[in-house]
Parts: structure tokens; C-alpha cells; sequence
């Protein structure tokens, strides 16, 4: 099963590494996997969707697939991808192993 377990909108930075590239608003839904019989969370079932405002998405093209770190307001920071240019984005997969590369 998986639940909605946070909503967020507010306005971040958008980074490629450390550079912070813009700002950007977003609004971000993040989900649960939880099992079924106790309804304790799977911890490798999470996972984050929402979109950012490109103010110009002709100029934004070249970010579209790239991987990016966006700092909310209450400053965490989520690993994004922008999948089109509307915006949306979804979460960056997380490296499983612990071999800190991601």
C-alpha cells in the first residue's frame, strides 16, 4: 500500500552540485510504501512528485533529465529530475548500496 504522507509548495533553489542555478516555486506530494499487514513503512518505497515553475522553458531545455538538488525553504535538500517542460519532476533514485556515489 502507499499513502501520501507530506504536501509541500513554497520557493527554493534549484542546484546542479553546489551552483545554485535559480529559483524556482515547487510543489511537491511525497509518498509512502507501507506494508500491508502492520502498515509500518518501507523504507525503499518512498518517493517524491511534483512540479517546478520554469519561468522560461525554452531557455530551461537543457535541464530536462539532468540531475539536481532542490533546497526547499525549510532547507532539505531533495534529488530531482525535471521530466518535461511543464516542469514536473520526480526524485532522483537513491543509491541502495551505501556507497555515498550519489
Amino acid at each position: 500500500m502507499v499513502k501520501l504522507v507530506e504536501e509541500c509548495a513554497g520557493t527554493g533553489d534549484l542546484l546542479l552540485k553546489s551552483l545554485v542555478l535559480r529559483q524556482v516555486r515547487y510543489e511537491l506530494r511525497m509518498f509512502q510504501g507501507t506494508f500491508e499487514g502492520n502498515g509500518l513503512p518501507i523504507p525503499t518505497q518512498r518517493t517524491i512528485e511534483g512540479r517546478i515553475d520554469l519561468d522560461n522553458p525554452q531557455e530551461s531545455a537543457d535541464l530536462i533529465g539532468a540531475n539536481l538538488t532542490l533546497k526547499l525553504e525549510d532547507g532539505r535538500k531533495i534529488g530531482v529530475i525535471i521530466s518535461d517542460e511543464t516542469g514536473a519532476i520526480h526524485q532522483r533514485a537513491v543509491c541502495t548500496t551505501g556507497c555515498s556515489c550519489c
